[in-house]
């Protein structure tokens, strides 16, 4: 039996998935969590064979969570998504994610990546590793993407600037070239934009 836990904030679709894969004669989901923190402390309760984790989910993500549960106590993580850019791909794998599936996957598609996760191998969606190969390079300065890490943590400019010990116009001056060469209009569009890449 393959024990997972699962998190996703929606709560429709944590519900819908899990009574899927419970379906499953080998898959059991003995936790559901709507938050990577408490799908943490749910797999350290119990101790699953692996968690399956939304990337985009509030407080910690399923990278974060995913970070933590194969640092302590050691469980391997699938990350499901409906955005996948390249960077977090490489981030999540670095980070010991052992699957990564984009949330159109079927349920029993993703009982088969599951039962393979298990068995010790990688998944890695076709098209999101395609993409990942043919990632484009960074075109911020170090300086821009030390300033949209701050706003990507939800910084007011104020903020931002006391974490980085500029003036607040400076700072202002930064996010402007940041979002000039990324095309977009606030700086927490250019924030998740370079976290989405992995730029930071």
């Amino acid at each position: 039996m393959i024990r997972i836990v699962l998190a996703d904030d929606e709560d429709l679709i944590r519900g819908a998935l899990a009574a899927l894969l419970g379906l499953e004669d080998d898959i059991e989901v003995v936790g559901q969590a709507s938050d990577g923190r408490t799908a943490v402390e749910l797999a350290r309760a119990h101790r699953p064979d692996l968690a399956v984790l939304d990337l985009e989910m509030p407080g910690w993500d399923g990278l974060a969570a995913a970070k933590q549960l194969s640092e302590n106590p050691g469980i391997p993580s699938v990350l499901v998504t409906r955005h996948a850019r390249p960077g977090v791909l490489k981030r999540a794998l670095g980070d010991g994610v052992r699957g990564f599936v984009p949330k159109t996957t079927p349920a029993s598609r993703l009982a088969e990546i599951l039962r393979d996760v298990h068995a010790g191998k990688r998944y890695v969606d076709p098209e999101i590793a395609a993409s990942a190969l043919t990632a484009t390079s960074c075109p911020l300065t170090d300086r821009e993407l030390e300033l949209l890490r701050y706003a990507h943590d939800g910084g007011t400019i104020n903020a931002i600037a006391g974490q980085a010990h500029l003036a607040q116009g400076t700072v202002r001056n930064y996010l402007s070239s940041a979002m000039t060469k990324l095309g977009v209009e606030t700086r927490y569009e250019a924030a998740r934009r370079a976290w989405e890449e992995g730029w930071f």
